[in-house]
């Protein structure tokens, strides 16, 4: 996980923008630099580095002797960098992953080099030799990036909005247009001598539920036994994101998606050489349901655990820094977010752990939110779980990857690697999908009868996280109500639709968080395209709780 920022063709002195690229230094603690580019002296590369792997060679951009015309930009991790040495005959300079990237354009373009990466990336690379800018993100884009293009073409790139934010080119931040990066696609441009640029190719390499180009099995999947596939192939997940020198933990719940990976982690942390006792934490007010199921999975898997608990007023005080860090004014997003950055504020400041594993993507793929249950067909229930997967990076995605990089840690999604996720929507739609009142019943099923879990948990139904955390005497969601409604009068509500045209709040908690968002981010609601709403459920609030069906089983 680390902070990426380029800027091609700046009509300012680059010197005086560099002071953008300064703001998304938390997304990497450990370096920083900033790097002109030969022969383009209006351009240039900033980097903020957490160092995870290649502690030697990692900084960037990255430059090897083979190659002198490339630079290098990215975040994220490449699990498959040594297998694809093997495959096409590479041998790296550095034992960093990113080299990969370098070797695969080189070897067969951009396009090419995209859809033969296994993992998680976001990446700016330059080809001086040719005069291209290229540009890539994951699938899922569990790694972030914004890209801003002017007409004239001046093109800056960061991996979060806020980098892009006060960058001097004849124009304010409200007439400029900063969008996110869409996940799954590749771009690239020509370089002209004066550091311009002009897009020549936008392509997508790689759609949801398609199995990717590269192989990355150990061995062949069973031909009538998907719950033997669902379990080998996530295992899998878990094994491969092991990479790294800096100590691994993992976010723990109590509930489903959290419980396998933490469980998981730990049948396989010692088999890949880990010396270290596992840390798992959990975080909850006080009476919290959350902190009570996680504890129980922790004496079962044998972490070593870790009980966050945070006051109404403490995570009332969080919020505006919560909003800053994600760049969304989404309700759901923002309530999740404030108990998940104030755990990873506790682990960056109490503990080691760098690396964080993390339930993220198992709800969207295995059709896990409540409403699922009230899916009128499995074939709308597949559509919904495709669609919520295509949106992640603009919410659970986007939650996941800011409140932990915002405490310089490195969030990891076994749920959504490649391989996991296309085989799990090759399955009929109608094997996927709730049974008997019970969301992501396959998923459960697979890992039912292997002693991973305890029953209770495996079979716990789904909490929102933002409602997990709440004290059963008073919920995180009541307690910002009665917030919120001291801050917000009913003129300001009335006056909504013509103070927020785009998106407007149709609740005073809505409207409270809407007016921090446009504070730091004004003229930028287009980032969000809509509030997350359950489907298939008559209801004005995202929290589950407030969904017939959780009341029935409750």
């Amino acid at each position: 996980m680390c902070g990426i920022w380029a800027i091609f063709g700046s009509d300012e002195d680059v010197s005086k923008q560099c002071a953008s690229a300064l703001r998304i230094g938390h997304r990497g603690p450990d370096c920083f630099r900033l790097e002109n580019i030969n022969h383009f002296k209006n351009c240039c590369f900033g980097f903020h580095r957490l160092a995870i792997v290649g502690d030697t060679y990692g900084m960037q951009p990255m430059r090897v002797h083979r190659y002198p015309q490339i630079w290098l930009c990215y975040n994220g991790e490449i699990y498959n960098y040594r297998r694809v040495a093997e495959q096409f005959g590479f041998n790296y300079e550095t034992d960093c992953d990113g080299e990969s990237i370098i070797s695969l354009y080189m070897h067969g373009g951009i396009e090419f080099a995209a859809k033969h990466l296994d993992g998680v990336f976001a990446f700016i690379l330059l080809d001086t030799e040719q005069k291209r800018v290229y540009l890539g993100r994951d699938t899922y884009g569990v790694r972030p990036m914004f890209r801003l293009l002017k007409d004239d073409g001046f093109l800056a790139v960061c991996s979060e909005a806020k980098g892009l934010m006060g960058l001097s080119h004849g124009h304010d931040d409200h007439e400029v247009n900063i969008e996110p990066f869409l996940p799954g696609h590749f771009e690239s441009y020509d370089l002209s001598p004066n550091g311009k640029v002009t897009l020549r190719e936008r392509g997508r390499f790689h759609k949801i539920g398609d199995m990717p180009k590269y192989d990355a099995l150990v061995k062949p999947l069973e031909e009538n036994d998907h719950y033997a596939n669902i379990r080998a192939l996530l295992e899998g997940a878990v094994k491969k994101r092991l990479i790294g020198g800096r100590r691994i933990g993992c976010l723990l719940s109590g509930g489903l998606d959290s419980s396998l990976i933490s469980a998981l982690l730990l049948k396989h942390a010692k088999k890949s050489g880990i010396i270290y006792p596992v840390q798992t934490y959990a975080i909850g007010m006080e009476g919290s349901p959350d902190v009570e199921a996680a504890r129980t999975v922790a004496k079962y898997i044998g972490s070593e655990h870790h009980e966050v608990s945070f006051t109404p007023e403490e995570g009332i005080q969080a919020i505006e820094d919560v909003i800053y860090s994600l760049e969304s004014y989404d309700i759901t997003t923002i309530r999740a977010s404030v108990g998940m950055y104030l755990v990873s504020q506790y682990i960056r400041t109490k503990t080691d752990s760098v690396v964080i594993f993390s339930g993220e993507g198992s709800d969207e793929l295995a059709q896990g939110y409540i409403y699922f249950n009230k899916a009128p067909s499995a074939e709308e229930a597949d559509a919904e779980s495709r669609r919520l997967l295509g949106d992640l990076y603009m919410y659970d995605v986007l939650r996941g990857d800011r409140t932990t990089s915002a405490h310089g840690l490195e969030l990891r999604v076994p749920f959504l690697d490649h391989m996991f996720t296309g085989y799990y929507l090759s399955l009929p739609s109608d094997v996927r999908r709730a049974k008997d009142g019970i969301e992501k019943y396959t998923l459960r099923k697979a890992f039912d009868g292997t002693g991973l879990l305890p029953d209770e948990i495996l079979w716990r139904p789904k909490e929102a996280f933002s409602d997990g955390v709440s004290s059963l005497k008073k919920s995180w969601y009541e307690t910002l109500q009665e917030y919120v409604e001291e801050q917000i009068n009913d003129q300001m509500m009335e006056d909504a639709p013509k103070t927020f045209p785009f998106n407007p709040p149709r609740t005073k908690e809505a409207y409270y968080f809407r007016q921090i968002f446009e504070k730091h981010f004004p003229s930028k609601s287009k980032w969000i395209p809509y509030y997350w709403m359950p489907r298939w459920s008559k209801t004005n609030d995202p929290s589950a709780r407030t969904l017939k069906h959780y009341k029935d089983s409750s």
